[in-house]
Formats: C-alpha cells, sequence, structure tokens
C-alpha cells in the first residue's frame, strides 16, 4: 500500500466517520475503535491498521466480515486487521481495550 504511514490518527478516524452510516446499513456495524502501533506511535512501514469493531448483527458471515476489512483497507490505503470485539481473549482483550480509542 502507499505510504501513508505517517498519517495522524484523525485522517484514518474522519475517512472511517465519514462512511459509518454506509457500513452500519451494510455490515450491522454497531462501534469502531483504533488500538495498536498506530495509536501508540509505534507505527512502521510495515505496520497495518488495528480495528476493533462490533456489530449490531451477530450473524455476519466470514465473506462479509473479510469484505468489510478489504473495503476498509482500500478507503484507508493501508493493511487494515480487523479485530471483532466480542471474540477477544481476556488477557490480551484488556490491553486492546484500554488503548482503543472510539472512531
Amino acid at each position: 500500500m502507499s505510504d501513508l504511514k505517517n498519517r495522524p490518527l484523525d485522517y484514518f478516524s474522519e475517512k472511517i466517520r465519514a462512511i459509518l452510516p454506509e457500513l452500519q446499513q451494510q455490515y450491522g456495524v454497531q462501534n469502531l475503535w483504533l488500538f495498536g502501533s498506530y495509536v501508540r506511535a509505534e507505527q512502521r512501514k510495515k505496520s497495518d491498521l488495528d480495528i476493533l469493531v462490533s456489530f449490531n448483527n451477530p450473524y455476519l458471515s466470514l465473506i462479509e466480515f473479510i469484505q468489510l476489512e478489504q473495503y476498509l483497507s482500500d478507503l484507508l490505503n493501508v493493511d487494515v486487521d480487523l479485530i471483532e470485539k466480542e471474540t477477544l481473549k481476556p488477557k490480551i482483550g484488556q490491553r486492546i481495550l484500554q488503548e482503543a480509542l472510539p472512531v
């Protein structure tokens, strides 16, 4: 992907916020949070953008989940690692939730 590694988090948040109604309608997205190396300002050239998601619809198919992840990657022009909030393991989940920033 192109070199957007130095973009501020606001750039990613604004881009996502602009399409949030579409994500809610098409995929049942309830909330999105940014976390990981970008939030900690530790990203590197090959870092992906970690996004935590919760859904209104718990029955989103794997294909739809992958489509959403790819859609966000294309929109933001950076590799996205999409993680469903409900699947977090307790120990790592606690760390992620402490640093997660709502979109």
